[in-house]
């Protein structure tokens, strides 16, 4: 199945509406602007990888405010990244953001490649960040594809061939209708229209600007495409995490291994991750179980995690490597959500135990 309209009467239809529609969004310049700064681009296009606008926009406005130029973050100490990431989850694209800042910063002189080819050689600069940037920040065309266009190109051209065996035909068919000139602005325009208005499910078709020339629309059930496997459940692992806490209102932390799921972050003490983990504490002590374990859900997998919780002495020291934070400043330590979920649960054990 085919478009109606031309190419070029595509991308007029959309800029058009885009010009009246377009969202405000802390990294994005009005339309028609060439004035963004790629070093906003770039945070703003590594932190919206698989999380949505309204998560990402208090993190940028935070970490601009602290870190407001490319070299800024370059200098950053790890540590205050990845606290400052947290919550946002994915943590190695915090240790590829801090990668690549550098890498800017070292061997570019702190300023960001304005072509698809240099940025891709960067550090933790994907097909889709590089498309996005060189279009966005530096005006040049590029086939910019992220979900949301994704979904459009396959509604607008009724691509019925599943994912992800779609998805050079939809790369095509974006390619085919992506302009020479305002790319950015196409590339911000078909992201918007995917998230506003050809949405996964319950698109608003009477208000889209492209309903004449979309080939899903013609077949009264563009929600059925893109097209879609089933898919494969997730396997579902155990694990458990130790609090250990002080008389002075100091909690145990850990840092897990750069490498690895959360790696680099700061952590309770847990156990391996499988059908049958280590149930072993990590030292002797009265523990208490919490009833209830926390859930959690990564990418390949889910999770559930048993909290223990411990009372030691003030002068415990823990095997291993870790620290002793304080518990009054325990949001400082930037726990990922997994972590600061069993820290919650474990307080209100400790509450609802205390003498």
């Amino acid at each position: 199945m085919h478009v109606e309209g031309t190419p070029q009467k595509i991308a007029e239809d959309l800029l058009a509406h885009y010009d009246v529609h377009a969202r405000r969004l802390p990294w994005r310049a009005p339309p028609g602007s060439n004035a963004t700064d790629p070093y906003r681009v770039w945070l703003s296009e590594i932190m919206l990888q698989q999380t949505t606008v309204a998560a990402v926009a208090p993190y940028f406005a935070k970490f601009t405010a602290r870190w407001p130029t490319v070299q800024a973050l370059a200098a950053a100490e790890d540590a205050d990244v990845m606290a400052a990431w947290a919550g946002l989850g994915y943590y190695a694209r915090a240790r590829n953001l801090l990668a690549c800042a550098r890498t800017v910063a070292q061997q570019h002189d702190g300023i960001f490649p304005g072509d698809e080819d240099g940025l891709r050689a960067l550090p933790g600069v994907g097909a889709y960040t590089a498309a996005a940037v060189a279009a966005i920040a530096f005006g040049r065309r590029a086939v910019v594809v992220d979900a949301n266009v994704e979904r459009v190109v396959a509604r607008l051209f009724a691509i019925d061939t599943p994912l992800p065996a779609a998805r050079p035909a939809i790369r095509a068919a974006a390619d085919c209708i992506t302009p020479d000139v305002r790319a950015g602005d196409f590339a911000q325009a078909m992201m918007d229209l995917g998230a506003t208005i050809c949405t996964p499910r319950n698109p608003a078709c009477g208000i889209c600007p492209l309903r004449q020339d979309c080939a899903a629309f013609r077949t009264a059930d563009p929600a059925a495409f893109p097209v879609k496997v089933a898919k494969k459940a997730k396997p579902h692992r155990l694990g458990h995490g130790w609090w250990i806490e002080r008389p002075d209102g100091h909690v145990w932390l850990i840092r897990r291994p750069a490498k690895g799921l959360l790696g680099g972050m700061r952590a309770l003490p847990s156990s391996d991750w499988s059908d049958a983990p280590t149930a072993a504490p990590p030292m002797a002590a009265e523990w208490k179980t919490v009833s209830q374990p926390v859930g959690h859900v990564f990418t390949h997998f889910s999770l559930a995690l048993t909290v223990h919780v411990a009372h030691v002495a003030n002068e415990s020291i823990p095997p291993g490597e870790g620290e002793w934070w304080p518990l009054a400043r325990l949001e400082e330590a930037g726990l990922p959500t997994l972590f600061r979920r069993a820290a919650d649960v474990a307080m209100k054990e400790s509450e609802t135990h205390a003498p």
